[in-house]
């Protein structure tokens, strides 16, 4: 039953993931590629989306993958699989232990975790990073570079960097996605 499949999936990948959505990141595109629930161009389409809705990533794709697997009920299931574990892991925290944090083996477990969820997240981004742009999404495959996306990618760079230089600040993440988004639907046709 697929309900229950999204639910435990999710649920797993809440369980045993550290460092918040983009520690999840790598667990999430194992399984969804695995069990074929979505292409690896879905996936980084998701992602986008996620990215460019309200809230944290991890619950926005959980919610994504569950309504296109399942509909409203599979949405519900997923997201309610990758938010319980930590939703119960606080409340026992805050419940249960006071100044949880500050027990030496917490901050060893905590320090040994950090460089493990650093590595998932860069190996997920340059993973993504070569099959956006270079479609490698296997060690066979031959690269072949999507020239319009390399363009958007550098042109929203270039203008971020010059963009901070001149107003010396950081430009709004949402002016950089509609820039992206214009820039995709001009060139790639809408």
């Amino acid at each position: 039953m697929i309900y229950l499949k999204l639910f435990l999936t999710f649920l797993e990948i809440g369980a045993v993931s550290f460092g918040g959505g983009y520690g999840m990141m790598s667990l999430m595109r194992e399984k969804m590629l695995a069990f074929g629930w979505i292409t690896e161009e879905e996936l980084l389409n998701m992602i986008a989306v996620a990215e460019s809705t309200p809230g944290p990533i991890a619950v926005n794709l959980a919610t994504f993958i569950g309504s296109s697997q399942g509909g409203a009920a599979g949405a519900l299931l997923a997201t309610l699989g990758v938010v319980l574990p930590s939703f119960i892991v606080i409340l026992l925290i805050a419940s249960l232990v006071r100044g949880f944090l500050e027990y030496a083996g917490v901050k060893a477990f905590l320090g040994g975790i950090r460089p493990c969820v650093v590595a998932l997240i860069l190996t997920t981004a340059f993973t993504m990073f070569l099959g956006s742009f270079f479609g490698i999404k296997t060690l066979e495959s031959a690269p072949c570079a999507d020239f319009i996306g390399i363009t958007i990618f550098l042109t929203v760079a270039v203008f971020a960097f010059f963009f901070k230089k001149i107003k010396k600040k950081k430009p709004s993440p949402i002016l950089l996605i509609i820039i992206s988004a214009c820039m995709g639907m001009v060139l790639y046709g809408i």
